[in-house]
C-alpha cells in the first residue's frame, strides 16, 4: 500500500515556517504520533464508549491515529480508539492505496471506501456476517512480533459514520471485511488472538505474557512520571 510522500510533507512544512529546523520539524510530526497500548493495557480489554458529536477534537483524533498507524514501526492498515488509549468508538483504515484502482470484482464497500482512504469510521459496527468462512494470518501493532491464523466471516455489512457526517450501510470483504472486523472487535476489547485456535493460543502464550508483563512495568513508569510531576507542580 502507499505511505504519504514524505518530501511534500516537509515542503508544507517549510512553508509554514522556513525557520524551522528538520529536528523542529520531526519534534512536531512526533508530537501528533500517539502511544500505541501493548497487550497488557486495560483499556484494550474494555468496551469502548459510543460518540455522539464529530467535533474538532475527533477530526484531529482521527489524524492523529492515521499517522501513528503509518510512522508505527510496523505500518498497520488499522487503528482503533482503544489502541492509543482512548475508549471512543472510532477506527481508522488503509486497507487500499487510492492510487491504485480498485478491482473490479472488488465488493461494494471496497469500491466505496478504497478512494478515500485513508480514512475514519466512526461507531462502527457489524449488521450481518456471512456463514461462510475464510482464515488468514492477522498481526496487530498492540501485539508486536506476534502472528496468527483467525478464522472469520468472509463477507460482512458495515454500517458506519464518516467524519463528515455521511452515513453509510455497505457490503464489504477482502482484506477490508477482515480489518473492518479487527478494529471493532478492538471497540468491543477483543484482540486476534481470542480468535485463535486453543493450541495455536497456547504456542504464543509465554510471548504474550511478556509483553503484558512489560505493559505493566511501562503503565507503572508512566504513573510514577506523573506522581513527580504533580509533586512539583504543587
Amino acid at each position: 500500500m502507499g505511505f504519504p510522500d514524505r518530501s511534500e510533507e516537509a515542503k508544507c512544512c517549510a512553508e509554514v515556517d522556513n525557520r524551522m529546523s528538520v529536528m523542529d520539524i520531526w519534534k512536531r510530526r512526533l508530537r501528533r504520533r500517539m502511544r500505541v497500548m501493548i497487550c497488557g493495557e486495560p483499556v484494550l480489554r474494555r468496551v469502548a464508549d459510543p460518540i455522539t458529536e464529530v467535533t474538532d477534537e475527533i477530526r484531529e483524533l482521527a489524524d492523529r491515529m492515521i499517522t501513528t498507524m503509518f510512522e508505527n514501526e510496523v505500518r498497520g492498515v488499522g487503528l482503533a480508539g482503544p489502541q492509543v488509549g482512548v475508549g471512543q468508538r472510532i477506527i481508522t483504515l488503509a486497507t487500499h492505496d487510492p492510487d491504485e484502482p480498485v478491482p473490479g470484482d472488488a465488493s461494494p464497500g471496497e469500491l466505496l471506501l478504497g478512494p478515500r482512504m485513508p480514512l475514519a469510521l466512526v461507531n462502527p459496527e457489524v449488521l450481518w456476517t456471512d456463514s461462510q468462512t475464510e482464515s488468514s494470518i492477522e498481526g496487530c501493532l498492540s501485539i508486536p512480533g506476534i502472528s496468527g491464523m483467525v478464522e472469520r466471516p468472509g463477507r460482512i455489512i458495515l454500517r458506519a459514520m464518516l467524519l463528515n457526517g455521511e452515513t453509510l450501510q455497505v457490503e464489504c470483504a477482502g482484506l477490508l471485511g477482515r480489518c473492518l472486523l479487527h478494529e471493532i472487535d478492538h471497540l468491543d476489547g477483543v484482540l486476534f488472538i481470542d480468535r485463535m485456535k486453543e493450541e495455536e493460543r497456547a504456542a504464543i502464550a509465554p510471548r504474550v505474557a511478556a509483553l503484558e508483563r512489560r505493559a505493566q512495568r511501562d503503565s507503572g513508569r508512566a504513573s510514577g512520571r506523573r506522581a513527580a510531576g504533580e509533586s512539583v507542580g504543587s
